[in-house]
């Protein structure tokens, strides 16, 4: 049987295999081949590099599941799949998320084999968890809040109507408007202490929806209008881009022989591309505007002359 796309058939092929193994079937590679009518070699691949983490085994030339493990029927192979990601995926938020995580999950899941490892470099949050219940509902309800901020030197009580709870370079963020005013602003979650929920509702904004949804990081501004800037990517380093673009702005505007590519993504600060630029280079140049190549150039001379 062939597939149009790749990831379904792989997609497909995994989990038809995993299915047939956890009904206590022995598989062939050869047998397998035929069927999906693919290489041997892409069948032993599949056992050596993607089911790696599973517990099946070879005995004779055939492939099996170890005793002892089992899905439950309830759940689908793809279920099972889903719920090891996000597994690890919430592991990232921190211990006391985690926790409560694994014991939500083990409602669902029988095993506590897992075949997935995420490394996210996300700060621990757990100790904000009534908080984030609080933001969670009041967002939900678009219900304004009132709650104590602290900042670097004092504490305000403030007024906000909250919008998303966002995660930038592993940090946590609440994005709220400033309900006096109406701004778009940046709150450090760990800073915001002793909510209360307020009955006054607002209503959504569509267009701030779609300004997150396209943000790079916590420097994007509200107030600025849109615009491109235009990277130059090496070949060593376009395939990451292709395989994760920067954000849903990104357009690829030339592919070349060597693999290199230009591309253009959509920012409101510069602050939201250059650390990125920074971290990638010399693999990433900034080709336009021309603004920002020599905000970089200025700060990689007073680097070179400090170093010296």
């Amino acid at each position: 049987m062939a597939y149009k796309h790749d990831y379904d058939k792989i997609l497909t092929r995994l989990t038809i295999i995993l299915s047939r193994l956890n009904n206590g079937e022995a598989l062939s590679v050869t047998e397998l081949a035929k069927e999906f009518n693919v290489s041997e070699r892409t069948i032993q691949r599949d056992f050596n590099e993607r089911l790696v983490s599973f517990p099946v085994y070879q005995d004779k030339k055939k492939w099996k599941m170890q005793e002892g493990y089992k899905l439950e029927k309830s759940v689908s192979i793809e279920d099972a799949v889903v719920l090891d990601i996000m597994e690890k995926l919430i592991e990232g938020a921190g211990r006391k998320f985690s926790m409560k995580a694994e014991h939500l999950l083990s409602k669902i899941k029988n095993q506590t084999f897992n075949p997935f490892y995420a490394k996210l470099d996300m700060e621990d949050i757990g100790d904000k968890l009534k908080e984030v219940q609080q933001l969670e509902g009041a967002i939900r309800n678009r219900q304004q809040i009132q709650c104590v901020y602290d900042f670097e030197d004092f504490s305000r009580t403030i007024d906000l109507k909250p919008l998303k709870i966002a995660n930038y370079e592993g940090f946590w963020y609440l994005i709220a408007l400033d309900a006096r005013n109406d701004m778009l602003k940046k709150y450090y979650l760990k800073n915001i202490r002793q909510i209360t929920i307020k009955e006054k509702t607002f209503a959504a904004d569509a267009k701030l929806d779609t300004l997150l949804e396209n943000s790079i990081s916590v420097w994007f501004d509200e107030g600025i209008e849109p615009y491109r800037v235009t990277l130059e990517l090496s070949g060593s380093v376009a395939k990451y881009f292709k395989r994760k673009p920067l954000s849903k702005t990104q357009k690829v505007e030339e592919v070349r022989n060597d693999g290199s590519m230009v591309v253009s993504v959509e920012i409101t600060d510069d602050m939201e591309i250059i650390p990125i630029v920074k971290y990638w280079m010399p693999e990433m140049q900034v080709v336009a505007p021309e603004r920002i190549r020599n905000r970089i150039e200025k700060t990689l001379r007073l680097y070179l002359e400090r170093a010296i």
